[in-house]
């Protein structure tokens, strides 16, 4: 078996499988919350320009939320 050409490893915390996972688990889930949110809010959306304005906001928040909660257990793990 040939040796890697190049290895990584972090000290402390891996930044680089944060934004993975903080980009994988905010599609993954932020798709279904921005929606049902939409639906269940009483904000109303009339325009295609408004939901889009709304899933940003929204998207926007839980990004935020997910990056910190992911942050917080690479931290705590490593």
């Amino acid at each position: 078996m040939p040796e890697p050409v190049e290895t990584y490893d972090p000290e402390g915390v891996d930044y680089a499988w944060v934004m993975q996972t903080t980009f994988v688990l905010t599609v993954a889930g932020g798709g279904p919350v921005v929606a049902l949110l939409a639906l269940f809010s009483g904000v109303s959306l009339p325009t295609w320009g408004a939901r889009a304005s709304f899933a940003v906001r929204v998207g926007a928040l839980l990004w935020f939320v997910v990056a910190v909660a992911v942050f917080l257990y690479a931290r705590k793990q490593a």
